[in-house]
């Protein structure tokens, strides 16, 4: 523990967000920089708990009061080799992460918690800017290869953990370029792609192999991978867009919030988008259905085109501000909070049900009719009388989650087992299909960044095993414990 008191004497600071008229006149991330003494005074707020419910709160299992103490003491070094020892990406997940850790900070119990998050993206930062972290390829290879189909989190962390372990890697990925959803589906504002293209070169430095423009079922096919490798792991996310089954769902200008989102970060990355397929919300009236993360991206995109209006739309009541009594410390708290693109200008309605979209006499649409609720419990409500209401729509955003993996092109020749979710089951990673494994949102449903690299990591370690009997690849809960046992020595 660095400074005793630390949580006493110092409050929580962030790094400032650029002036919101400012930053939507381009796409660069929104935060301005930090002098490294204010990060070093956050880490001082560490209390390193007797029992720190920070590291249950990390899907990761990061060690957070031990690379808190480094950063304290400016040992750069010691805290990037803590860091790394759990997360393979944390320049991705110190920009994008919800923090699930800082939930459970106890100093969160009455007081803001500690700032994890910025803490854990000032070491990566630091540690490229010292070159701490440069290719490290493996000292020997196993004679095994391992096919991994989908390059988002769970498939780069998996490709990097077997990579590791000596096994010859390649990374099959339908798109022209690496990255799955942290290239093509969070916005630049909070992930610019240069952070991505850093990582990928160190990756294909230590010898792992992308197959870009390869579509299983198109390109080749999943039983070809399974004949050519030892095993295969399939990383390919929860792409399949949970519809919004009202009348007039089949207007012009109703798009699923994914194929916005993509198609603005291939604009900002400099390609050409052909008139007949672009999504743009200049001068439009935007209404984003879906209250999550993806919605906001939504709003953030929208107002960098300047739309004439966004509207965002949930079907629940507006949240608490503060923690209910069935929703207790150290739970991830389901209350109100605004991102960095609801400050940049949108209006939030709570407690609307759609009911049908309105076409104008080209059968594009121009409304969705919408009525109020009113919630008995969290489970009933009825609808509000005379309530009901058009609202002015020229571009609709369905935004409301995902239903399931996109296997289509392989699961009649394979016939794989999936939950009542449509996701696939697994038994130690592994699919019913022996040698072919699955992690990621593709087993989870739609989750965050942090736990597809948590599953891809877990993975690796279960494809080790399964290829060699025995693994070298550290476990989550053996990486803390060993950690445990060095602070009693």
């Amino acid at each position: 523990m660095g400074k005793a008191d630390g949580f006493l004497t110092y409050g929580r600071e962030l790094p400032a967000a650029r002036d919101p008229k400012e930053r939507i006149n381009d796409s660069n991330e929104i935060y301005t920089s930090f002098p490294e003494e204010k990060t070093k005074i956050q880490a001082a707020r560490c209390m390193d708990c007797g029992v720190p419910f920070c590291h249950s709160g990390c899907p990761l299992g990061n060690m957070i009061p031990d690379f808190n103490d480094a950063v304290y003491d400016g040992e750069w070094e010691r805290a990037a080799q803590i860091l790394y020892s759990t997360n393979n990406f944390p320049e991705f997940t110190g920009r994008i992460c919800p923090a699930p850790c800082e939930s459970s900070c106890v100093l969160s119990i009455n007081k803001p918690a500690v700032a994890i998050e910025h803490i854990e993206k000032a070491i990566a930062e630091k540690s490229f800017e010292l070159g701490l972290v440069k290719p490290q390829p493996p000292t020997h290879r196993t004679g095994k290869r391992v096919a991994i189909v989908g390059s988002g989190p769970a498939g780069l962390a998996a490709a990097a953990q077997l990579n590791q372990a000596g096994h010859e890697v390649h990374i099959y990925e339908k798109d022209d370029k690496a990255g799955g959803l942290l290239r093509y589906g969070i916005p630049d504002f909070k992930l610019e792609k240069w952070t991505i293209d850093r990582r990928l070169a160190i990756l294909e430095e230590e010898g792992i192999h992308f197959h870009l423009n390869k579509e299983i079922g198109k390109d080749t096919t999943l039983k070809k991978l399974h004949r050519k490798y030892d095993a295969v792991l399939l990383t390919i996310g929860s792409a399949k867009p949970r519809p919004l089954t009202i009348p007039g769902n089949h207007l012009k200008g109703i798009h699923f919030a994914m194929d916005y989102l993509t198609l603005h970060n291939r604009r900002v990355a400099g390609e050409i988008i052909p008139a007949e397929q672009d999504i743009h919300a200049k001068e439009k009236h935007v209404l984003v259905i879906g209250g999550g993360d993806t919605g906001s991206d939504c709003v953030g995109t929208a107002n960098r085109q300047f739309a004439m209006s966004i509207t965002q739309l949930q079907y629940r009541n507006m949240p608490s501000t503060a923690r209910t009594p069935d929703n207790p410390w150290p739970e991830t708290p389901m209350t109100f909070t605004a991102s960095s693109s609801h400050e940049e200008g949108c209006e939030r309605s709570w407690g609307w049900l759609t009911k049908e979209f309105v076409a104008d006499e080209n059968g594009f649409v121009k409304g969705l009719k919408v009525v109020e609720l009113e919630w008995k419990n969290s489970r009933e409500y009825t609808e509000k009388p005379g309530s009901e209401r058009v609202l002015p729509c020229d571009l609709a955003f369905i935004a409301i989650g995902y239903e399931r993996p996109m296997y289509d092109a392989f699961q009649a020749n394979f016939d794989f087992e999936t939950d009542q979710r449509g996701n696939f089951k697994l038994q130690d990673w592994q699919t019913n299909v022996p040698g072919i494994f699955a992690a990621g949102d593709a087993y989870r449903g739609q989750s965050l960044v942090v736990w597809a690299i948590s599953d891809g990591r877990e993975a690796a370690r279960a494809i080790d095993v399964h290829l060699m009997g025995k693994s070298k690849l550290p476990a989550k809960e053996v990486s803390m414990l060993l950690l445990a046992n060095e602070k009693q020595v």
